[in-house]
């Protein structure tokens, strides 16, 4: 009977050292990786679906917040120091988070500048200034792709025991959006939308819309975030009056007040697109919203190619028939 008892608690006590050894293996493993700031959503998803579970993406700031209006916060320099690394866009959109970044004095801290990759467009609008770019890199197909394979790149030098796992990350994801963007183009088939004309609420459609050819005609805010005054509006009503613009995008979770002033002064459709900056952070957001805002802008270019052909069907000639002269009828009934 002792031979049994004694055999049991060597079993006990082997299954907790074995148990005791696994916790503190876990813990290790967890303290080894990497803690990957974002600033904004669409680089959460970017990062989740480059690193999966070997690393830890830690946002920046708390959800709900709009960065147009964002002042850095004391929680913001708190959970800077919990990162190794940090992902930013860096050309505008995220300013508050380089403040924070400065602020901080973290010599440690690497930066990646996920769009240093990126063939960046001039930012359009009635103030702004000269050079500037547009900052919505996250709102386009072709730019998405590339940041993501920036962001692998990079964190491959910070990491290279993870490399293989984030390169191939990187290329799954990218082939998801190479796929999105050929269903959208398979869908539009031969359209003709070469004289589709669009205008913007402001600076943030330009890359989705240049995949596609489409270009902006009109952008309503003088600059980024900032609403246009009763005379830039009156300029811009014009505008679109003279420029026969089909279609005016607007953003999907920012009321603009200025909206349905355009609309019931020009006619414009309205359609309205996902600037993916705002909500929860998640993994899918990306994906989700640029199959969303695929799928409005497919619609919007049906609809300028069909009012395209309206429009040059209502003002071509007519055929005219020529009336039958009385000598040809004389000829015919004497036939």
């Amino acid at each position: 009977m002792s031979n049994v008892i004694s055999q049991t608690c060597k079993n006990i006590f082997a299954l907790c050292s074995t148990t005791a050894v696994l916790l503190m293996s876990l813990q290790v493993q967890a303290a080894d990786k990497l803690t990957i700031g974002i600033t904004l959503q669409p680089y959460y998803s970017y990062v989740k679906a480059v690193v999966g579970d070997k690393a830890n993406v830690l946002p920046l700031v708390d959800e709900g917040f709009n960065p147009h209006n964002y002042q850095p916060q004391p929680n913001d320099l708190r959970r800077l120091k919990q990162m190794d690394v940090i992902v930013v866009n860096g050309i505008g959109h995220d300013d508050f988070a380089l403040k924070v970044i400065k602020a901080a004095n973290r010599d440690d801290l690497i930066v990646i500048q996920a769009n240093k990759d990126v063939p960046l467009l001039p930012a359009i609008g009635q103030s702004v200034g000269d050079g500037a770019v547009n900052p919505h890199t996250f709102v386009g197909l072709s730019t998405t792709i590339q940041k993501v394979y920036t962001i692998a790149t990079e964190l491959s030098k910070i990491d290279p025991e993870n490399a293989r796992t984030y390169r191939k990350n990187a290329r799954k994801y990218a082939t998801e959006f190479r796929k999105m963007k050929r269903q959208a183009m398979l869908t539009l088939g031969d359209l003709d939308t070469s004289g589709m004309l669009v205008a913007t609420t402001h600076n943030a459609y330009g890359y989705i819309l240049q995949e596609f050819g489409v270009d902006v005609a009109a952008v309503i805010e003088p600059a980024h975030g900032v609403e246009p005054s009763a005379s830039q509006l009156q300029e811009t009503i014009e505008k679109i009056r003279a420029s026969k613009i089909d279609v005016l995008f607007y953003e999907l979770n920012m009321p603009s007040r200025y909206v349905e002033t355009i609309e019931a002064a020009t006619g414009v459709q309205l359609y309205r697109f996902s600037h993916m900056t705002h909500g929860a952070y998640e993994e899918n957001k990306v994906a989700i919203e640029m199959k969303s805002n695929l799928a409005t802008l497919v619609e919007a270019m049906k609809f300028a190619a069909k009012r395209s052909l309206a429009d040059t069907a209502a003002t071509a000639p007519s055929t005219i028939v020529p009336s039958t002269t009385h000598a040809s009828i004389n000829k015919q009934q004497g036939s």
